[in-house]
C-alpha cells in the first residue's frame, strides 16, 4: 500500500489511485474469465493507467497494489510470466529457449485450499477440457518435454481424440482445444525445417515448467500409474484423460 508521501511524490490522490487499482483488478478478473486463463500482457494493464495519467512510476504502483488486492480478497496470486522462445538453428533444431524481457504478462493462480477451490470456484462444466489439458501436457512431459505434432496426435488418437474432429461431445473442436494450451502458455508450438520438410513440434512452455505446475504434474502421474517413464505414456494418457478431478487451477 502506497504511503501518503509516495502518492505526493507521484502527484496523485489516494482516491484516484484506488480507482485505478479497482479498474486493473476488475480487468484482470474479467479478462482471465473471458480468455479461459490466457496470460494478460503487462502493456494492457499499463494502458489502463496511462490512458489518463502520465506519471512514470504510477503503473508499477497500481499493478502491485492490484496484485495485493487479488491475493487478499480473491485468493489469487497474480503471477508474472516472461515469454520463452526457442529459435530454430540452421540445422532445424531448436536452441535453448530465450527469455524476451519485453513480453511480460500475468496469469492468475489460485492460492485457495484445493477442497475450497473445487467446491466454490471450479467450473465443473470445464472438467473435460481440464482433463484433456492435463493429458496432453503429460504426454509431452513423458516424451522428454518435446514431441512432434504427428506423434502427439497419434497418442491422443489412441485415446479416442481425433485431430480433425470438430464436434467432440465434450471438447468441441479438438485442434482448438490443443491450440488453447499454446495460448495459455502451457505448450510452445514451433515449425522446424528438417530433411523431409517442415515439422511442427510441441514442447513444454513456461507455465508447465513452473515449479508448482511441474511438481503437481509429476505427483499426479506417479500417484495414478506409479511410474513416470515414457514407455507408459499411452496407458498413462488413458487414465489421466478419464480423471475428471485433474486440472491446473493456475
Amino acid at each position: 500500500m502506497a504511503t501518503s508521501e509516495e502518492l505526493a511524490q507521484i502527484d496523485i490522490s489516494k482516491e484516484e489511485k484506488d480507482k485505478l487499482v479497482q479498474e486493473v483488478t476488475r480487468y484482470v478478473l474479467f479478462k482471465t474469465h473471458q480468455t479461459s486463463g490466457c496470460p494478460i500482457k503487462r502493456e494492457e494493464l499499463t494502458g489502463i493507467v496511462t490512458k489518463n495519467y502520465r506519471q512514470r512510476a504510477l503503473p508499477t504502483l497500481v499493478i502491485n497494489e492490484a496484485r495485493d488486492r487479488l491475493a487478499a480478497t480473491f485468493g489469487y496470486e497474480m503471477r508474472e510470466l516472461q515469454r520463452t522462445r526457442a529459435p530454430s538453428t540452421r540445422a532445424g533444431r531448436a536452441s535453448q529457449p530465450q527469455v524476451n524481457a519485453e513480453a511480460k504478462s500475468y496469469v492468475l493462480v489460485s492460492q485457495l485450499d484445493p477442497e475450497v477451490y473445487s467446491k466454490c470456484v471450479e467450473d465443473k462444466a470445464a472438467a473435460p477440457l481440464s482433463a484433456f489439458s492435463f493429458t496432453a501436457i503429460s504426454l509431452v512431459h513423458l516424451a522428454g518435454g518435446k514431441i512432434s505434432e504427428e506423434d502427439l496426435w497419434h497418442q491422443l488418437k489412441r485415446l479416442g481424440l481425433k485431430e480433425n474432429d470438430e464436434n467432440h461431445p465434450a471438447l468441441g473442436n479438438n485442434k482448438q482445444a490443443l491450440e488453447l494450451l499454446v495460448q495459455q502458455r502451457y505448450l510452445l508450438k514451433e515449425k522446424l525445417a528438417g530433411p523431409e520438410g517442415h515439422v511442427v513440434m510441441y514442447e513444454l512452455a513456461e507455465r508447465a515448467l513452473d515449479e508448482s505446475s511441474s511438481g503437481k504434474l509429476k505427483d499426479y502421474i506417479a500417484k495414478i500409474v506409479g511410474t513416470s517413464t515414457a514407455a507408459e505414456e499411452t496407458s498413462t494418457g488413458r487414465i489421466l484423460y478419464r480423471r475428471r478431478d485433474v486440472c491446473f487451477s493456475g
